[in-house]
């Protein structure tokens, strides 16, 4: 059955669902904040600095206009974690359909919050569901076989928003687990800086291997303390997205990090690309909810001391390696 939906955010993933949705037979509308952006994908239907040769279908409106959510019967948030806020405060103006998806990854700086939490503060009542997992969007554009998750507490709108997103290549699972989801969409960015700078510093596939199971255990770390199920992050919203993060050349936390083992300045890292790292403000994020619910998480604080307080890859990973020495499994989160 065709469905009107809106698309907010014109990014690469933006564009990637737009085109997904259109595919399953769906009607719809891409927002994107900027003009000259929207101007480009008019023209050209593609966006050739982000994702070259990923062409919306003509049928695709491409608007800068907000009031376009009256039109939809889903919105799909899909703008950065930063903006989301913002972008959503701006959405309640309207007469917005009550049908709402989360595609955005990220904690909220100032409060920690999920991005679910940010949407329901904003939009008041409205039924939510998050898409999470291992997704490239070169490679979900290219109809590589991928499987991701979709969450929502309430069961029927889990499956309802999975219907409205599943395809032949782009398979997609139903979870409940809302908070263990967004946790591990948003906290794999971090981890991944950290998989990138072990790659930058050539430290070799043992370090890498190391770090990774070490990450997932933090993941569950914060998990357990904020509420989250522990075999969520077993699934595929928490190692399956860690591992793509960590390993695809497509990544931008992987490159980040990749970057900054090699000595770059992480000012001019940014400077240079086109898409949002949002590892980069997620670390921040995660760092602060760490010391406010005393959750032990070493590499959270060690990708944090290398953006923010001006450590080298070299000197954190000295540091951790001279930590006390400890059992392997540790849940008490201290």
């Amino acid at each position: 059955m065709e469905r009107r939906v809106v698309v907010l955010g014109g990014g690469a993933w933006g564009i990637t669902l737009s085109i997904l949705l259109h595919r399953n037979g769906h009607r719809v509308i891409l927002w994107t904040r900027s003009g000259d952006k929207a101007l480009l994908l008019q023209s050209r239907r593609e966006d050739p600095g982000r994702l070259p040769g990923a062409y919306l279908p003509e049928s695709v409106e491409i608007t800068t206009d907000l009031s376009c959510v009256e039109e939809g019967d889903y919105v799909v948030f899909v703008v950065p974690s930063h903006a989301l806020r913002e972008v959503a405060s701006r959405v309640a103006e309207y007469r917005y359909p009550a049908k709402v998806i989360s595609a955005t990854k990220g904690l909220e700086i100032e409060t920690g919050k999920r991005m679910s939490q940010v949407l329901q503060e904003e939009l008041g009542q409205v039924q939510i569901a998050v898409l999470s997992g291992p997704s490239i969007a070169r490679e979900v554009v290219e109809e590589v076989p991928t499987s991701v998750v979709m969450a929502s507490r309430d069961e029927a709108y889990a499956w309802e928003t999975q219907a409205l997103f599943h395809g032949e290549w782009f398979r997609v699972y139903v979870q409940q687990d809302v908070v263990g989801v967004e946790l591990g969409g948003a906290l794999k960015n971090v981890m991944a800086i950290a998989a990138g700078m072990v790659d930058g510093m050539g430290l070799g596939i043992n370090a890498k291997s190391a770090l990774l199971t070490r990450a997932l255990h933090e993941m569950v770390q914060f998990g357990l303390r904020l509420g989250a199920e522990p075999m969520t992050f077993a699934g595929l919203s928490g190692m399956g997205d860690l591992i793509v993060t960590a390993f695809s050349r497509h990544s931008r936390n992987r490159h980040v990090g990749e970057a900054l083992g090699e000595g770059a300045p992480l000012e001019r890292i940014l400077a240079g690309m086109t898409m949002v790292a949002e590892g980069v403000k997620t670390t921040e994020a995660a760092f602060r909810l760490s010391v406010k619910h005393g959750i032990r998480a070493p590499l959270t604080h060690a990708v944090h001391a290398v953006l923010y307080e001006g450590k080298t890859p070299q000197e954190v990973l000295k540091s951790l390696l001279e930590r006390q020495l400890r059992v392997e499994f540790d849940f008490s989160g201290r």
